[in-house]
C-alpha cells in the first residue's frame, strides 16, 4: 500500500495506462517534433553549403561567406544535441541560434553584389533560419515563434534587399510555419497535461479502492463477526489485535502483509475455507499462480465466503470449485441459500456495503480477470472468478 502512495507522491515522470505508458516528462508528443527540427537544421546546413559552393565566385567577398558558413557548421553540429529536446534547448541556445541567423542574413547584404540581391539571391543561411523559428515554436509556442520570425524578417528587409516581393513571400511563409507549429505544440502540451491529470485521478481512485478492500476484508469483517458471535472473547480479542496492527501499519504508510512474489499453490490458500458447511474441490496437482495474484484471488474468495456466512443463513451449504485451465484459473463459489433479487447489489453499493463491488469485482478487475455473480431468489448464489494466466 505504501508503495502505491509513494508512486502518487512522486512527480509524474511515467504514468502507466492500462496497456500503455505516457512518456517521461509529458513530452511524448513533442519528441518526434524536436527530432525533426534537429534533422532539418543539419539538412538545411548542407543545402546552404551546396548553394554557396555553386555561387561563391559571384560574391564580392567570398572568403567572408566561407568564414560565416564554417562558423555556422560548427554551431549547428555543436547544438544538434541541444535541439533534440525542450529541456536541453534552453532560451540561451535559441538566442545564440537566432544571432547566427540574423548575422548571416545581414552579412548577405554586405558580401553579395547589389545586382544579385535585387535579383532575388538567397541569403547565406537560406532555409536554415527556419530551424531557428521552429526551435522557438517548440520551446515556447506560437508567440516566441512569431517574435523570432519577426526579427529574422526585419533583418531580411533591413540588411538584404529591403521590401521586395520575394522577401515578403519568405517572411510570410516563415511566420505561418512557425506560428502553426507553435500552436500545435501548445495544444499537445495542454492535451497531455489534461491526460496526466486524468490518469493521476484514476490512480488515486484505484488506490482508494484498494484501501477500501483492505478495510472491508479486515476491520469490517471482524466487526461483523463481533455482532454475530457471543462468547469466545479470546478469539475476538486476537482478531481485534490483528486489525489494530494492520490499521496502524496503514496509517503510518507501511506495507500491509502480502503474499510473496514466488508462485503459490492456490489450493493451499483456499482449502482452509473448508468446514462442516463449505466443501472445497480442487485438482490433484498444484494450481500455481504468481504470489500476489494468488493472494488477491484468495481474498476475493474469502469475501464471497464471508457473504455466504452473513447472508445465506445458518443452515446453508456452499461449494468452492477450483478449475485449472491452460489459459486461466477459475474459482466458483456456490451456495444453496435464499439468493437475492435483481437490483440488490446496486442498492448495497449505494448504501456503502462494498463487499461485492470492491473486495470481489475490484480485485478481479485489477488482476485483469472477471467476476460474475448469478442468483435467482430461492436458488442460492453462484460467484465465478476467472483470472487469466500471464505469459512468462
Amino acid at each position: 500500500m505504501a508503495d502505491h502512495r509513494a508512486e502518487l507522491a512522486r512527480p509524474t515522470s511515467t504514468v502507466a495506462v492500462r496497456g500503455g505508458t505516457l512518456a517521461a516528462g509529458g513530452m511524448s508528443v513533442e519528441m518526434p517534433l524536436w527530432r525533426a527540427i534537429s534533422y532539418f537544421r543539419v539538412m538545411a546546413l548542407a543545402y546552404a553549403l551546396f548553394r554557396y559552393f555553386n555561387a561563391y565566385l559571384d560574391y564580392l567577398h567570398p572568403v567572408s561567406g566561407w568564414i560565416y558558413l564554417g562558423a555556422l557548421t560548427l554551431w549547428t553540429l555543436a547544438s544538434t544535441r541541444a535541439f533534440a529536446g525542450p529541456l536541453r534547448c534552453t532560451w540561451y541556445v535559441l538566442a545564440a541560434d537566432l544571432a547566427f541567423a540574423v548575422t548571416g542574413v545581414v552579412m548577405s547584404g554586405i558580401i553579395d553584389t547589389p545586382a544579385r540581391i535585387h535579383g532575388g539571391a538567397l541569403t547565406l543561411p537560406t532555409i536554415w533560419a527556419a530551424g531557428t523559428v521552429l526551435g522557438f515554436a517548440g520551446k515556447g509556442g506560437w508567440k516566441p515563434a512569431a517574435l523570432a520570425g519577426t526579427v529574422i524578417g526585419a533583418a531580411n528587409i533591413v540588411g538584404h534587399g529591403g521590401v521586395s516581393p520575394d522577401n515578403l513571400h519568405n517572411i510570410v511563409l516563415l511566420m505561418v510555419a512557425g506560428c502553426a507549429i507553435g500552436y500545435v505544440v501548445e495544444l499537445a502540451r495542454a492535451s497531455e497535461a489534461a491526460l496526466t491529470r486524468a490518469l493521476q485521478v484514476e490512480a488515486a481512485t484505484r488506490e482508494r479502492e484498494r484501501l477500501s478492500r483492505d478495510i472491508h476484508d479486515g476491520v469490517l469483517q471482524v466487526l461483523a463477526l463481533v455482532q454475530r458471535r457471543e462468547g469466545d472473547l479470546g478469539e475476538l480479542g486476537r482478531l481485534a489485535g490483528e486489525q489494530e496492527r494492520a490499521l496502524r501499519t496503514l496509517m503510518t504508510g507501511g506495507p500491509l502483509p502480502r503474499q510473496a512474489g514466488a508462485d503459490q499453490d492456490l489450493r493451499t490458500l483456499l482449502t482452509p475455507y473448508a468446514d462442516d458447511r463449505i466443501t472445497v474441490s480442487a485438482p490433484g496437482t498444484p494450481v500455481l499462480l504468481a504470489g500476489p495474484v494468488a493472494g488477491e484471488l484468495a481474498a476475493a474468495v474469502g469475501a464471497a465466503v464471508d457473504n455466504v456466512h452473513r447472508h445465506a443463513g445458518e443452515r446453508a451449504r456452499a461449494w468452492i470449485l477450483i478449475e485449472d485451465e491452460p489459459e486461466a484459473v477459475t474459482v466458483s463459489i456456490r451456495d444453496d441459500g435464499p439468493g437475492y433479487p435483481a437490483g440488490r447489489l446496486g442498492e448495497a453499493e449505494k448504501a456503502g456495503r462494498l463487499g461485492v463491488s470492491q473486495s470481489i469485482r475490484g480485485r478481479l478487475l485489477d488482476l485483469g480477470g472477471t467476476a460474475e455473480l448469478y442468483s435467482v431468489p430461492g436458488e442460492g448464489v453462484e460467484v465465478e472468478l476467472r483470472v487469466p494466466r500471464r505469459e512468462k
